[in-house]
């Protein structure tokens, strides 16, 4: 039931999407490659991205935009662009995602100049995204100009381990944060690609993710 309210969600999202701005950015010569990293927190997602950005520091990340508060330790513009709701409405209007998405209460949206201009320029872009706004950029980019990357944690137990061992959170989040499991994991099947880091040994994952990005930058 949790999944089938979120692709209720992402088709009335994909519709808006193309209403809004299907032909500009079909115009546009994508000759650079998307690479979407999709997980569970607590998969060890943020590790990987890391030493991935270390390997290669000439790959572009994106900044999403989000309707949800700040947290302690996190800086505007460098985790996230926070923005009101009304914010968020106008850049829906004047067309500025290139996918958005809405999980709980909140938000959560990509900026097509944080990555049209660099696929448009032959540049790696790697992305961490909703699982709705992967189902929406199926819908815009070629197929052959992204790969979707899903990081296996195992199951919610170990999943949910892992972020109480990072910092205390409430029931109500946690809630949240199995709702969100939940579609994440039904959505593993449509991955290019899934990367094992259920192990409390990262090193095999790592070595996977490098070796998975040097064969696509090669490849360009």
């Amino acid at each position: 039931m949790l999944f089938f309210h979120a692709l209720v969600a992402y088709h009335t999202v994909a519709e808006r999407l193309k209403n809004c701005y299907p032909r500009d950015i079909m115009e546009i010569e994508i000759k650079g490659h998307a690479i979407i990293v999709i997980a569970p927190t607590g998969s060890g997602k943020g590790t990987l991205i890391g030493h991935v950005l270390e390997v290669f520091p000439d790959i572009h990340t994106t900044v999403s935009c989000t309707t949800r508060k700040m947290r302690p330790g996190e800086v505007d513009g460098k985790d996230y662009y926070f923005i009101s709701p009304e914010e968020f409405d106008k850049k829906i209007e004047a067309g500025e995602f290139l996918e958005w998405a809405t999980y709980g209460l909140n938000r959560y949206g990509t900026l097509k100049s944080e990555i049209i201009p660099y696929l448009h320029a032959g540049e790696v872009v790697l992305l961490e995204i909703e699982v709705q706004g992967v189902e929406t950029l199926h819908t815009i980019l070629p197929r052959s100009n992204m790969t979707v990357i899903y990081i296996e944690a195992g199951g919610w137990e170990v999943v949910k381990s892992r972020a109480l061992a990072r910092a205390p959170i409430d029931a109500e989040e946690l809630e949240k944060r199995y709702e969100r499991y939940l579609a994440e994991v039904e959505f593993k099947q449509h991955a290019d690609i899934v990367i094992d880091n259920s192990s409390n040994d990262i090193s095999s994952a790592k070595s996977h993710i490098v070796k998975l990005i040097s064969e696509i930058k090669n490849n360009l």
